[in-house]
């Protein structure tokens, strides 16, 4: 019997940069992406350490986009995300979910209202195949109305920290666009798209380039001081300022109400899925998404389970508060801040507490 092929993973235009830089390689999503790069003892905690103090550049040219333009753009969006498109102008940006009927979540999206009529969303690299799938099949219902898969398009580059906006303004041919807007912008000689948000909790800009000058944009602002951050740096940036991870902590066994996430639910829109999120909203949910940091030694993993029900969604040790910390579903009624909580970890009993959200912020200046 022959051995089947292995999967090819897919390279974004960024390769050969973490390749030069040392970067350590591995399968994410299908795609061959830097966990981290080398010259550090830790190089995790340093690219963490250099997004929260100074500059990190990231490369998330994995993420899919998915435009949607026409008149019937609208109608289509306000039908298929949680939030309500109708109060985005041109220019502005919007996170959102996107449900099934029962109000399981398929995926968290930003979406950028490039002109009246032209939206861009961007999807998570693991859920774009379906995404696609499932903006085309309602599209199909939404009169002029055009869905186009935009992954091949676009290369993305994240410039999170402090220092972020003074590297990237200091290549631009114009003022940045402010926290939660998109505008174009030539950056270096490069046509792009720079979108005022970020996955870290600092600020920053996500920008949008075609491929072929990705490389460029890159090597000009790590020049500049942006210093090269790889996934592992993303993943405990993101925990530390309690930002989902799908697959994680949102998964289509659950909705948005107990992920937390009803802020960005606007049910009066009549979204696929809005029934279901109001009902959860009005009577509660068995389990709440909730924050926590562990007393002493130890790191909770997803799948860890929490005494008296629930489980770990993801979790780490966070390089600003020196702790394990992590998020999990617990029932609603041990969900308050301050809650005592008892992790198994592989058989070791760690004691944890409900904290906050965000568990890092800066200290005051």
């Amino acid at each position: 019997m022959s051995t089947p092929a292995p999967q090819l993973l897919r390279r974004t235009p960024l390769f050969e940069c973490h390749r030069g830089a040392g970067a350590r390689l591995v399968d994410f999503a299908g795609w061959e992406m830097p966990v981290f790069y080398g010259g550090a003892p830790n190089p995790i905690v340093a690219e963490h350490m250099a997004v929260r103090e100074a500059c990190g550049i990231f490369d998330v040219s994995h993420m899919g986009q998915i435009e949607t333009c026409g008149p019937g753009a609208l109608a289509l969006l306000q039908r298929l995300l949680s939030n309500d498109l109708v109060k985005v102008a041109p220019g502005g940006a919007q996170y959102s979910v996107l449900c099934r009927e029962d109000g399981g979540v398929l995926d968290d999206l930003f979406t950028y209202r490039l002109e009246a009529e032209r939206y861009l969303t961007v999807t998570n690299a693991a859920n774009h195949v379906q995404d696609l799938a499932w903006f085309a099949a309602h599209a199909i219902d939404t009169p002029d109305v055009r869905v186009v898969d935009c992954i091949d398009h676009w290369a993305m580059l994240a410039v999170q920290g402090p220092l972020a906006r003074e590297i990237v303004q200091a290549v631009s041919d114009a003022p940045l666009p402010a926290r939660m807007t998109a505008e174009p912008r030539r950056l270096a000689g490069a046509q792009t798209l720079v979108c005022g948000t970020g996955y870290t909790g600092e600020d920053g800009v996500e920008l949008l380039c075609e491929p072929e000058d990705a490389a460029g944009l890159w090597d000009e602002l790590v020049r500049r001081g942006a210093m090269p951050a790889g996934l592992g740096a993303r993943d405990t940036l993101r925990l530390e300022a309690c930002f989902h991870l799908y697959g994680n902590d949102l998964t289509v066994q659950r909705g948005p109400i107990e992920a937390g996430l009803g802020w960005c639910c606007k049910e009066d829109t009549g979204f696929i899925g809005s029934d279901a999120v109001r009902a959860a909203r009005e009577h509660g949910t068995a389990e709440r998404l909730v924050a926590f940091a562990i007393d002493g030694p130890g790191i909770a993993r997803p799948g860890n389970p929490v005494v008296g029900g629930g489980e770990v969604t993801s979790g780490t040790l966070s390089p600003c508060l020196k702790s394990g910390i992590g998020l999990a579903y617990v029932p609603s009624e041990r969900s308050a801040t301050g809650t005592r909580l008892e992790i198994d970890v592989r058989g070791k009993m760690r004691s944890a507490v409900v904290k906050d959200k965000p568990l890092y912020r800066k200290a005051p200046a």
